[in-house]
């Protein structure tokens, strides 16, 4: 998976270091469980660099191989995306996009997507368990309280104290607006997207119908329809209205179709 840079930490509370190679991201249950995936770091380049100039590519160029479990390997740029700002996406990226490809392809620099830099790195003998770990922001502070096995009750003790102590602390997720929340105040599309997602995990996922089936397609593009941030920017009105109606078609199609 993609994370923002601002989103993530080292075990340790710091910042992420080696932004430019994967990691593998690991959440803990309070029961002791956990879970990791590997992902790749979006850099806050965009804040101040615009990606429909192509910032990310001459970045790489500036960048030598990098040392991952005792081998010399190709460093990735990826960047959070600008989306369409001032006309600049629909303007000037095309152009620069054909570019920059032109000059990569062929070159100590290509362009390649995520999965394609992963697999080139695994086969050349780097693991999952060789990749440096990071945790979502304000991990480090919870367990620095409790243990893993102590429990929701305990675990909910701490994030309530910590939230009394400091009011930058939240457990909503990363954000580019800092002044609104991921979670509160959704509820009418969350819930509908959640549902959404659950349905086609039990109904298609766990069933392995096969990825060509028609319905298994429309029920995916609806489903990412659904879950586009561009609802949450918006807020509330008829924009967010989108947003649930299609979550509710996509319930409606798995339902009706598979």
């Amino acid at each position: 998976m993609l994370v923002q840079e601002h989103t993530v930490e080292q075990p340790d509370g710091a910042g992420v270091e080696l932004r430019h190679l994967p990691h593998r991201l690991e959440c803990t249950s309070s029961s002791g469980e956990t879970a990791s995936i590997v992902a790749l770091v979006k850099t806050q380049g965009s804040d101040t660099k615009l990606v429909a100039q192509m910032q990310p590519a001459y970045e790489a160029r500036g960048l030598g191989r990098w040392e991952l479990a005792g081998r010399s390997v190709p460093p990735i740029v990826t960047q959070i995306a600008d989306g369409e700002n001032g006309g600049v996406m629909m303007n000037e990226f095309p152009g620069k996009y054909l570019e920059v490809m032109r000059e990569s392809s062929g070159s100590r620099t290509p362009a390649l997507n995520g999965t394609e830099y992963l697999e080139r790195l695994f086969a050349s003998g780097v693991t999952e368990h060789d990749l440096p770990v990071l945790r979502p922001l304000f991990q480090h502070r919870i367990w620095e309280r409790i243990e893993p096995g102590d429990g929701p009750d305990r675990l909910a003790e701490v994030i309530g104290q910590l939230r009394q102590e400091d009011g930058r602390f939240h457990m909503d997720g990363g954000s580019w607006t800092n002044n609104i929340s991921w979670v509160r105040g959704y509820d009418e599309l969350l819930i509908p997207m959640d549902r959404a997602s659950a349905e086609f995990h039990e109904r298609i996922l766990a069933r392995d119908i096969p990825t060509s089936d028609p319905a298994y397609r429309n029920a995916l593009f609806h489903l990412l329809t659904s879950e586009t941030s561009c609802y949450r920017y918006w807020g509330q009105g008829e924009w967010t209205d989108y947003g649930s109606e299609i979550a509710r078609r996509t319930t409606d199609i798995i339902t009706h179709n598979l």
